[in-house]
């Protein structure tokens, strides 16, 4: 079925074919008349099929056929919820492309960023609004948006969105729209609880659904490696030397995990960057331009950038911490296989992560193949692999030190820390030597530095080595003996 078939403007076809598309993908044939027709939708599909541009070539064929008049285009006409910030970007790319021919204007909202240029953009006039709910919120409350004159609502990633903990922020914002509108909602996932929700955004919803609910991608070869937690990094820079892996994505459960896979692959020569909510947002928009434009090889991730991810060519997945959520490794892997396309979905899974494993396989009623690593020493220890180079290396230096320095002789007199001081064998202040002298007397030197000689039988009456006690400290007056100089 080719995309002139569905009733779409010869503007939005124009720019269809300018971005090489010939055929619409399932959800976007079904999902396009749906939305053409005036009614709220329900969308479902697996990652990567193409649902952005599935509401947003209707959307954008009713807007040419609905122009507004010139002192009517202050007013926002589209707004777009979705979860992240990288998932703002990628549909504000799309809309663009596809409005390549219409005189719109897009402005995108989300927070990382100055607020300025945003609200400058809202109060100017924005057909269309694309925007994370709650920086929108934000700035609805200073009165920088008006959505008075509203005609369509679209919750992309809707279920990520209500998982993140935004239903109440998406609710603040809808009650603050017309009611006469039209809702889409799309998301690779739907869950019952979730779905239930939707009755209080949408109104006699249409549901397109197009293959199984949270079934992964059917393009993408899945495998699963079996190994202790502390051989996962290796094992990753293992697989990493076959040339095969080109553009890899790696998906790490924590910010701090993410930075330490990151590091240690740098260790090894291999081109990364990172991708989590700790970045700021220009550092979050460099690592995507550096990884689409094969800048880096690999690109290391948390959860909070599943979503947002639209990058052609990923050739494999790796789940370095598997997913403690269903919906979640679908959303990872269908980071690959986009489009039709073949890609690879790799899991490293330890004894602790074997009760997620074994849930996934049963949600999606099969086993997952698996596999072990040629040539890969899974018998190593931790000991040998969670040293920090720089670590090791400086322990290596101080056990090269300790050796010389016990073997360097200290001189006469020479003390060490620990020591405890001895008499100074030397002449004293007034110039008699210390020590024993003929008749078996011992000579001390008192305070004053005169001698003192004591008779005793050929018996130092000091310490050994004629070694004299040290003068008792002079008693510390009290504060108030001070005050008073008694």
């Amino acid at each position: 079925m080719p995309f002139q078939s569905l009733g779409l403007a010869p503007q939005i076809l124009a720019a269809i074919q300018d971005a090489g598309y010939t055929e619409p993908t399932p959800i976007q044939a079904a999902a396009i008349p749906a939305v053409l027709s005036g009614s709220d939708v329900i969308g479902i599909a697996q990652t990567g099929t193409g649902k952005t541009a599935a509401f947003t070539l209707p959307i954008l064929t009713k807007l040419t056929e609905k122009p507004l008049a010139p002192d009517q285009r202050s007013h926002t006409r589209v707004l777009v919820l979705a979860p992240t910030r990288e998932l703002v970007a990628q549909i504000e790319e799309n809309v663009l492309a596809y409005a390549k021919h219409l005189p719109l204007k897009i402005a995108k909202v989300y927070g990382g960023v100055g607020e300025k240029p945003q609200k400058d953009a809202l109060r100017a006039g924005s057909d269309i609004v694309i925007a994370c709910p709650g920086r929108l919120l934000d700035l609805m409350g200073q009165r920088c948006a008006d959505f008075s004159k509203l005609e369509y609502l679209v919750l992309d990633e809707a279920d990520r969105m209500l998982d993140m903990g935004f239903l109440p922020d998406i609710r603040r914002v809808v009650q603050q729209l017309p009611r006469k509108r039209q809702t889409l909602l799309f998301s690779a996932t739907l869950s019952k609880e979730i779905e239930s929700l939707t009755h209080e955004f949408q109104h006699a919803p249409k549901t397109v659904q197009i293959g199984k609910r949270s079934n992964p991608a059917e393009t993408v070869t899945q495998h699963i490696y079996e190994l202790p937690k502390h051989l996962k990094l290796p094992l990753l820079s293992h697989l990493l030397k076959d040339d095969a892996l080109q553009m890899v994505l790696v998906f790490s459960r924590t910010k701090h995990g993410a930075d330490k896979i990151a590091r240690k692959l740098e260790q090894t020569g291999v081109k990364c960057a990172t991708l989590h909510a700790n970045r700021s947002q220009n550092q979050r928009l460099k690592a995507l331009d550096d990884f689409k434009a094969g800048r880096v090889r690999v690109l290391v991730a948390t959860d909070i950038a599943a979503r947002g991810i639209d990058v052609d060519g990923i050739s494999h997945v790796i789940n370095f911490d598997f997913p403690h959520v269903v919906e979640d490794y679908v959303h990872r892997i269908g980071r690959t296989g986009r489009a039709q396309a073949i890609g690879d979905a790799i899991s490293f899974v330890s004894s602790d992560e074997m009760d997620d494993l074994r849930k996934l396989e049963r949600f999606i009623g099969r086993g997952i193949t698996r596999k072990r690593a040629e040539n890969f020493d899974y018998k190593a220890s931790p000991q040998s692999l969670d040293q920090e180079p720089d670590r090791s290396e400086r322990r290596h230096q101080h056990q090269q030190r300790r050796p010389q320095n016990q073997q360097q002789q200290r001189h006469p007199g020479q003390r060490r820390h620990g020591d405890r001081p001895k008499s100074p064998q030397g002449p004293n202040q007034g110039g008699q030597p210390q020590g024993r002298s003929g008749g078996g007397q011992s000579t001390s030197r008192s305070s004053g530095g005169q001698p003192q000689s004591r008779s005793g039988g050929g018996q130092s009456q000091g310490r050994p080595g004629g070694e004299q006690p040290k003068a008792a400290p002079a008693k510390r007056k009290s504060f108030w003996g001070r005050l008073t100089g008694r």
